[in-house]
């Protein structure tokens, strides 16, 4: 789920010419008609800034149900819900639900943490984990909290300090400048800035963060009840999965934030989340607070094209065989299963994403839809020099990279795809300082120290079985897939000549195991030796390495000029292009692209058709998880305590008045995108009412295309995570924190 940087498109297989002579045709269609562009909000879309609400737009929140004032939202000057929502672990949302720090956030945005403090032994993955006294809660080393203090428009700031820099130029300076520029804007404060970019570079906005480093676990239900459902029901409604875990931000005895220390205490927190356990209705107002990773909702035809063309098909089926490599060793060891978890959640969520994004955006015609707006804007850009011919430059800059667009994606999901070969590229720092002439013998030891100690973290993560079976595959896709004027000079020709004919599967896998029986990386007494007296001449035999080298090379002397240049030029044209954009539409209410900053999306719990004849319920219950069980399976078994309690219909006090039964989760059509998982979801009266955790197949076009009708968000409901809690978990204590209303 990934965010800050400017995208980058890869490049489609199409004809600029004919897509002029369709642009014309479509201009002179649309002549009369009104301006009508996509990224104005419509129904639920749009993902606002918080500061920037705008009287328009509260007054929208206010007409769905929302009955809190616009200050009791985000406040310069008083306790409020902006307090409460936190960035966690540097790429989720949690929320402040207690006056002592608790944190709520998915199961899936803990589950590193959860596996890092698991062992076979004390395995929390399969078994959970709660602590009853705040004594037994587990320190979670590099898990931070970030809680929003305050943001600040600086693009004027900005703007003066880029003025003079060539438009070209922009796209690789342009981090640093904000960087620098956030730094000095902080200094002394004891507080963190980012400038975020909004609506393509013409607007910035400093936000002003407060990191907390020292977080605990404090507990997870089993990962039968966090990913129950496993990848078969990810991205899919109905759901039954309890996507949660429990954590705690400490403080210092002052009540500053702090390194860990066992004397700690829990954060006394400016605000927390009510949490209701009354109960939902289908059209109930719902909001989600969080930080969105990336949206590129104001993407041009090109770069849609691109996507179901080039991009998303060729990173699914790469990913599609690492899972599948991955998956086989998991199944036979519960200690590779704690040793690659994390690994292997990450790559199967966007897997199925991007397999679903391609599917939607042909389904919704989003290329033909994008072309249409392009028109419009041509229609009126006419006579306007800053914007009549920026779609002519488009063409021209997706002409320049397109030949070389897929190989990109084989070398970085494909090659790199290998963690060993990954790994092996990271040793190219220590080959560069090698190499130098006059190099200190200071420099060289501190290049070895941060190869040893990437190394160990390297191998704590390595799984040999399933990455010698990456390595092989990725190695022959790449041979099958790319041209082979593209290909690294010599490389195949060297795997033909020693291991076989390069049509054949065995020839591949001979050689990754040659790679892997032969590299020091694997070898300590080989490494050793190596790091003792290293040279590069040692460094470029190592085969490992070699491969590395070769693809990194051929890459860096080929390609990353024209892939620099369609990144800088992609940058100044979509500049250009939102500015012009903007100008059309003054006075209507626009939202920028999600970049992980602190958003608010409105909307509704809602049920809906996906197709003739089809309705689902705005709820999935208890009782789902029973039709769905399946004793010893991978994804669908649940505790046993789980199901005798449900079949029981021992809810307590947490079932629902017109399912008799205990909702699990329900659907709203809020618009959130990959950082929101974990955001709470709120009711119109400001209480958490569930934690959002996923999307619905049928819209995963999401990033670039929200479609009004079918966009579901599917939320955990608060009262089946305190149901687990209790019931299962007997932490009475943890229950005993929140402000629950009734």
């Amino acid at each position: 789920m990934v965010c800050l940087a400017i995208s980058v498109k890869l490049v489609p297989n199409f004809k600029p010419n004919n897509y002029n002579f369709v642009m014309k045709k479509l201009v002179l269609s649309f002549l009369f008609l009104s301006f009508l562009f996509q990224p104005i909000a419509k129904a639920d879309e749009g993902m606002w800034l918080p500061m920037l609400l705008g009287e328009q737009v509260y007054a929208d929140m206010v007409k769905k149900g929302l009955k809190v004032s616009k200050e009791q939202l985000y406040s310069m000057n008083q306790a409020c819900i902006k307090d409460a929502i936190i960035i966690f672990g540097g790429g989720c949302t949690g929320e402040i639900v207690s006056k002592e720090g608790l944190i709520f956030t998915n199961h899936h945005c803990g589950y590193s943490a959860i596996a890092a403090a698991s062992t076979v032994d004390h395995n929390y993955l399969r078994d959970g984990f709660w602590s009853k006294s705040k004594s037994e809660e587990i320190y979670a080393p590099g898990v931070h909290a970030q809680f929003l203090m305050k943001i600040v428009d600086v693009t004027d700031k900005v703007n003066e300090k880029i003025k003079d820099i060539p438009a070209m130029e922009l796209t690789q300076k342009l981090p640093g400048i904000l960087a620098e520029m956030a730094t000095k804007e902080t200094e002394g404060s004891g507080y963190e800035g980012r400038i975020s970019s909004m609506f393509k570079a013409n607007q910035f906005l400093l936000f002003v963060y407060e990191r907390y480093k020292d977080v605990r676990l404090v507990g997870t239900p089993p990962e039968s009840i966090g990913k129950f459902g496993g990848d078969t029901d990810n991205w899919e409604w109905p759901r039954h999965t309890g996507d949660f875990s429990i954590f705690r931000v400490y403080t210092n005895k002052e009540g500053k934030a702090a390194d860990y220390a066992a004397d700690n205490v829990p954060l006394k927190a400016k605000y927390s989340l009510p949490v209701s356990i009354k109960g939902i209705k289908d059209g109930d107002y719902t909001m989600i607070w969080g930080y969105p990773g990336g949206t590129n909702r104001y993407e041009t035809s090109y770069g849609v094209k691109l996507k179901t063309d080039i991009e998303n098909p060729s990173l699914v089926d790469l990913r599609d065989q690492r899972l599948k490599y991955m998956l086989e060793e998991m199944k036979k060891d519960p200690a590779v299963k704690i040793q690659l978890a994390g690994n292997y959640a990450g790559i199967a969520n966007y897997w199925k994403f991007f397999d679903g994004e391609s599917k939607q955006l042909l389904k919704f015609k989003t290329f033909e839809e994008k072309q249409t707006n392009e028109a419009a804007f041509l229609t009126w850009a006419k006579g306007k020099p800053e914007f009549e011919n920026l779609f002519n430059e488009y063409s021209k800059m997706y002409d320049a990279w397109r030949p070389y667009a897929k190989q990109r994606v084989y070398m970085t999901e494909g090659i790199f795809g290998s963690p060993l070969i990954k790994f092996a590229s990271s040793l190219q720092k220590l080959d560069a300082a090698l190499s130098k002439k006059d190099v200190s013998k200071e420099d060289i030891a501190k290049a070895i120290d941060a190869a040893k100690a990437d190394r160990t973290n390297f191998i704590k993560d390595e799984n040999v079985v399933s990455d010698k079976n990456i390595l092989g595959f990725v190695t022959q896709a790449f041979y099958n897939a790319i041209d082979a004027a593209q290909h690294p000079a010599g490389f195949y020709a060297m795997i033909n000549s020693k291991f076989g004919d390069l049509k054949t599967k065995s020839t591949y896998e001979a050689f990754s195991n040659y790679v892997f029986t032969t590299t020091a990386i694997l070898d300590n007494a080989k490494w050793d030796a190596m790091m003792a007296n290293p040279d590069t001449a040692t460094l470029h035999k190592d085969p490992a390495f070699m491969m590395a080298n070769a693809f990194n090379t051929n890459f860096n002397s080929k390609y990353a000029k024209l892939f620099a240049d369609f990144n800088a030029k992609n940058f100044v044209l979509g500049k250009a292009y939102l500015k012009g954009v903007l100008e059309m539409n003054k006075g209507k209410k626009m939202y920028p692209d999600a970049n992980f900053t602190m958003r608010v999306s409105y909307g509704k719990v809602g049920s809906y058709s996906p197709k003739d004849a089809v309705k689902y319920s705005h709820i999935c219950t208890l009782s789902g998880i029973l039709e769905k069980y399946k004793p010893g399976d991978y994804e669908f078994d649940a505790p046993v305590k789980l199901i005798e309690l449900a079949k029981a219909k021992d809810y307590g006090q947490y079932a629902d008045a017109g399912a008799k039964d205990v909702v699990v989760s329900f659907i709203s059509s809020n618009d959130i995108t990959g950082g929101n998982s974990g955001s709470p979801v709120i009711n119109g009266n400001g209480e958490l009412i569930g934690l959002a955790f996923d999307g619905n197949y049928e819209a995963l076009s999401h990033k670039i295309k929200f479609d009004k009708d079918l966009n579901r968000t599917i939320n955990l409901d608060v009262r089946y995570l305190l149901w687990v809690v209790e019931k299962l978990g007997g932490a009475t204590n943890i229950i005993a924190e929140l402000d629950i209303r009734k």
